[in-house]
Parts: structure tokens; sequence; C-alpha cells
């Protein structure tokens, strides 16, 4: 399969158009991983649980012609094959799919796969050139390493749930499962470098991916703070810890945000507001000052902002060069022209679900651009393909059914 383009769309030139993904992911993390790469080219064969497959093909509703809105949202060009392969007659299925596969990305507690010959370093000592992708909660090494992960737990235990709240109340989980999406982007940054050492030396890898060290990482200027001087930084709300003004405010009919970054960028501020006697008071005239002197500010910009409609504000700063926003919900976002104009927002048809709408590929390659080509997959819609690539014939097919291998 490795020599093959995607059956699905053979004429894809994305990066990774030729290299065959073996998904053995569910839920989240794994699976925004592997759509991550199906999105450049790769073909993804997605091998699920005969009977239910994904766990997220349960979740909901809301569903879309009985297809879990969830389980669409992340599973686009990819192929399903239903095959439990701690069947005796179904191992050898899994063993065939290995074989032909560049990259095998699964998302099991650690010690899971291992457990049943399936572990990288039982997969590698056959399979060389195979790039070995585990997600887990804690990774592969240290003395967390076998407790699981889920994404609610990891924003408490990595810290982001005690920065993000206000700042007189309780912590708060971000509005999208960041923990689980960050690991799979990072995951599919470790298979893609991966790949290029591969280039160079011939042999695939383990990437461990673990979602502590993935949210860990996402902390940059806030753990750099606590490194700098020993505490912790508190929650702030929509404050930002080292820059003033630089957050929401509330204008007459709707939520604002400003980002004034720097010192000329006040200036500019202070005349869209009208208020010049702000810029010439010396308690705000630097960043530091201003944020020494916040509690004192923010009232002052508060109760300006307070007293003229939303897009008034939007229209005076973006005239003086004033980075700012409204606070849109998913409705206005997701209409968005900019969106559309950059191919963020794209229909398709799926076989049960009918039309529907994904969100596009972020990253933009001049020449080997990814694509969204097919639906996300009704559930062992291409186990009979498959397998009949693999040299299965008819008859062997319907055996393996007969058994509930597959």
């Amino acid at each position: 399969m490795s020599d093959t383009a995607s059956t699905t769309d053979p004429s894809t030139n994305g990066p990774l158009a030729g290299l065959t993904v073996l998904d053995l992911t569910r839920v989240l993390s794994g699976p925004y991983c592997t759509m991550m790469l199906g999105d450049m080219g790769a073909r993804v064969i997605k091998v699920e649980q005969r009977g239910r497959g994904d766990d997220t093909r349960g979740w909901g509703p809301p569903f879309q012609g009985g297809e879990s809105a969830y389980f669409l949202s992340i599973n686009r060009n990819k192929e399903s094959v239903t095959l439990d392969f701690k069947h005796p007659e179904g191992r050898p299925v899994l063993d065939a799919l290995i074989a032909r596969a560049d990259v095998l990305v699964e998302n099991f507690r650690p010690g899971t796969l291992a457990r049943q010959g399936l572990g990288y370093d039982d997969l590698s000592a056959s399979h060389p050139r195979l790039v070995y992708c585990s997600v887990s909660g804690f990774g592969h090494t240290g003395p967390r390493r076998a407790e699981p992960g889920y994404d609610a737990v990891l924003q408490a235990e990595g810290g982001l749930m005690s920065i993000t709240g206000p700042a007189d109340g309780s912590p708060y989980r971000l509005g999208v499962a960041i923990a689980d999406i960050v690991s799979g982007m990072f995951a599919a940054y470790g298979v893609a470098m991966a790949l290029l050492a591969r280039a160079r030396t011939g042999r695939g890898q383990l990437v461990d991916v673990a979602m502590l060290d993935s949210v860990a990482a996402l902390l940059t200027y806030q753990a750099g703070i606590y490194f700098a001087t020993g505490q912790a930084p508190p929650r702030l709300g929509n404050r930002h810890p080292t820059i003033v003004p630089y957050e929401t405010f509330a204008a007459a009919d709707g939520d604002i945000v400003v980002a004034v970054g720097n010192d000329a960028l006040f200036r500019r501020f202070c005349e869209a507001l009208e208020t010049p006697a702000l810029a010439e008071d010396p308690r705000f005239a630097t960043n530091s000052e201003r944020l020494e002197h916040q509690e004192t500010l923010r009232p002052l910009i508060a109760d300006r902002i307070g007293t003229r409609p939303r897009q008034h504000w939007i229209d005076a700063l973006k005239q003086k060069g004033v980075p700012c926003g409204a606070v849109r919900d998913l409705a206005q976002v997701l209409s968005d022209p900019q969106l559309a104009a950059r191919m963020m927002v794209l229909p398709m048809t799926h076989p049960t679900a009918g039309p529907m709408q994904v969100l596009g590929v972020p990253v933009k390659l001049g020449d080997t651009a990814g694509s969204v080509r097919t639906p996300p997959p009704v559930l062992g819609q291409h186990t009979h393909a498959v397998l009949a690539e693999l040299g299965y014939s008819a008859d062997q097919i319907a055996a393996l059914e007969q058994a509930e291998a597959i």
C-alpha cells in the first residue's frame, strides 16, 4: 500500500501522498492526528471494533442522518475497516495491514498493545521502516505511565485550568478538548519528523506523545513567569498577565477584545477612544506602568467603551491600527467570508448523513496542498475493498464475517 496512492482519490498531490497510515485510534487525540495526516494526502485505514466502531460514533445528540456530529468532525479522509484483531482469524488481517503500512498510530494505554505482541519493539524488529506513533495520557516512561488520559483530567493536571477562569471564581476547562487536540497535533508533527528522518536513515522509529507533555508545552510564557518568580500565575479572567490593556470590554451592545501590545499602540488606542488624557497620564505611559496601575486604568477604559456600540469602537480602533475584534459566537465565525475565502468551511455529501459541512485544512501549502477529499466513513464501509486488496477472496471474506472476525 505504501507504493500506491489513495484508492479514494488517486490524483491527490499532498506531501504525504503514497504513504499509508494504519489508524488504531479512537475518540479524539489519535483521530485528530490521523485526520491531519489524511488531509495531507496519506491514505488512512481506520481499524474499528466490529459492531460499534470508534466510541465517538455513539456520542450524541446531535446526530446527522444517524451519524454522530462528533465523529463526523474528525474522521474525514479515512477508510473504515471493521476488525477484531484479538480474534485468531482477525489477527492475520491486521498483520497484513501492518506489513504494508508506513505509519501506525495508536492511543491505547501504554502496554496494552505490547501485551498482544503489537508494541513498537515487537513490530520494529520485522518492520524496521515502520513509524509507530503512540499517544497516551502520560507517555511510555515515568512513574505515571500506566494512568489513563482524559482531556478534562489533563487540562486540570497540566495546569491549564488553574490559569483559566475568573480571578475570583472557580477554574474553568476550555470550551474545546484542547489537551486531546494539541496531543493529536504534536503526534502528527512527530510522525512527519519521523518520516523525514526515515528518508535519510531508512529506519522508522517510535513517536511517544504524552497528553501531559503536550499540555505543559502550551504553558510557554506562563511557565516562564513561574520559572522567573517561583510563583504560580493566578487566574486573571480575560486579562493578560504582562500586557495592559489586553482583554475584553463590554460595549453598549456586546463584548470587544483589544490587544494593545506596545506603548505606541496605547497612544493610538487613546486617540480612537477620544481620551487623550489617558495617553498623557504618566501612570499609563509605559506598559510596565500600565500593568502596575491597571486597577485604576481599566475602569476608565471600561466606562468609555460602554458608551458606544461595539461596531463603533471596532471601526475606530481599526482605523488607528489597534488590534481588536468582536467576541463572536460560532454562527458568526463559521459564516465569516474570510473563512469562506480561505476554504475553511467546506461542503460535502455523506452516504447516510447527506449534505454536510466540515472544517477545512488550516495549513496552506503552495505546491503540495492538503485537501478534504472524502467524507467520514460509514462503519466498515471499506472492509471488503481493503481485504480484497490484501488478496482475500470473496469466499474468504465471507468466512471471516461468519466467524465474526470482521
